[in-house]
């Protein structure tokens, strides 16, 4: 139960801490100068200025027990002018006899509350007599005292400056400022440090969709190096793409020339059985060579370019229906997005002919998503796959013969292109049960 418990704080922490670089950078900086700027203002307000305001208002009151000492030797209204007017001159004091007055029974407290600490503490140490003092009016920068006696109430109006420091809250200004000054500080220079992180992560993501990003690297030493670091590695898998490239290119001429002389010489044969079981043969090893480039190819070097949909996808249908198969399309209008035209229309003609081939009627659907983006959705009428297999449906060279009809044509690399092109892009391609019966491949294509 209580490793339970140690467990459950730090999630419930985790939740409320940023997620960004940027903010746990922010934290870490403004947080342990926000602490100590709190701790030092405390220091400051528990020790100096609690400590200097008890002295002053120690003296105050000592200054009005004697006015009131003063009063209670000689009542007089003459005497009374004169201790007023030494007062006045000696102490800075404004004194007046209210006579018949009673004390007020209620004051607004002060901004703080050790100001009414000190002086009630002060005014109780010094005086015998009831008292009722205000310390909230900050306006007329001056401290209302009323004390009791026998012909009414003494009441004295002393400037604020005589019992509390007047200056703490400018101490607490300079501390704000000064917070947010290295706050913005600490904002401008951790934003240099993140963007070049995020410039980082845009190149390997765009480099991921296919495209060949300028990038420079910049930043601090540790980023820099990861950027080279990235730079190395793209230039590695540029080779090895070159590379196999060309390899590829170079067999395929090389089988090629052969199988070009075989069919050659197959034309030139007498016709019969044995001769057109070569000629399917021969077919199929040229259909098969040909997607093995393709796999192996991806989108080859096609720039990217800003497409409409509807056009492209109904042209691709069309050519399936050439071919013999039943395509119905719904598609929506004016939808566009950012793909290479030709590697796309290989995708969608491999899942609109992979559909045909196990399935009497093929739909192809074309809808916006609310989130933003595009799906294209090909449904069949075919036996479908289990759910179990839909994962191992994109695996290379896998038929899943046991599900699925066998495709004369084909080694199974119909669906592994279709979803290399959409990651390409930065979407995907899901299976789903189809509401027709069959199968339903999802084409997610960001707008």
């Amino acid at each position: 139960m209580r490793l339970r418990t140690r467990l459950f704080i730090p999630r419930q922490i985790k939740r409320w801490l940023p997620t960004s670089l940027f903010g746990r950078s922010l934290l870490i900086i403004v947080l342990p100068v926000a602490v100590m700027q709190i701790a030092v203002t405390w220091g400051f307000f528990d020790a100096h200025w609690e400590t200097v305001n008890s002295r002053l208002s120690e003296g105050l009151a000592g200054d009005i027990a004697w006015a009131v000492a003063t009063y209670q030797d000689d009542p007089s209204p003459a005497a009374v002018d004169r201790m007023a007017q030494r007062a006045e001159d000696t102490m800075d004091l404004s004194i007046a006899l209210l006579r018949g007055r009673e004390l007020p029974t209620g004051k607004r407290p002060a901004m703080f509350a050790s100001l009414d600490r000190s002086m009630q503490r002060a005014l109780e140490e010094r005086l015998d007599e009831p008292f009722w003092f205000d310390a909230s009016d900050r306006y007329t920068a001056h401290v209302q005292i009323q004390v009791k006696v026998k012909e009414g109430t003494l009441r004295i109006y002393a400037p604020r400056d005589r019992a509390f420091a007047t200056q703490g809250h400018i101490f607490i200004l300079w501390m704000v400022v000064a917070t947010m000054l290295l706050t913005a500080i600490a904002i401008l220079f951790i934003r240099n440090q993140v963007r070049a992180i995020e410039r980082l992560a845009d190149a390997a993501d765009a480099f991921g969709r296919g495209l060949d990003p300028e990038f420079k690297p910049h930043g601090a030493r540790e980023v820099r190096q990861a950027a080279q670091a990235f730079l190395a590695m793209k230039a590695r898998i540029q080779r090895h793409i070159e590379q196999r490239t060309a390899l590829l290119a170079s067999v395929s001429h090389d089988l090629r020339t052969p199988l070009t002389r075989l069919k050659l010489e197959m034309a030139l044969s007498e016709p019969g059985p044995q001769v057109e079981a070569i000629k399917r043969d021969l077919s199929e090893m040229e259909h098969m060579i040909d997607e093995y480039l393709a796999f192996a190819r991806g989108e080859g070097g096609e720039a990217l370019q800003a497409v409409e949909l509807a056009p492209l996808i109904a042209g691709v249908c069309a050519a399936a229906e050439r071919g013999g198969a039943r395509v119905e399309t719904v598609l929506e209008q004016d939808l566009t997005a950012n793909l290479r035209p030709s590697a796309f229309k290989r995708a969608l003609a491999n899942l609109v002919d992979n559909a045909a081939a196990h399935g009497d009627t093929v739909r192809v659907t074309l809808e916006a998503r609310l989130t933003g983006g595009v799906n294209i959705v090909v449904d069949d009428d075919g036996p479908g796959i289990p759910e179990d297999r839909y994962e191992e449906a994109f695996k290379p060279f896998n038929r899943l013969d046991e599900s699925r009809n066998q495709n004369e044509k084909g080694v199974g690399l119909g669906l592994a292109l279709a979803r290399d092109m959409a990651r390409g892009l930065g979407g995907d391609l899901v299976l789903e049960r189809s509401p027709m019966g069959g199968l339903r491949a999802v084409m997610r294509l960001p707008g």
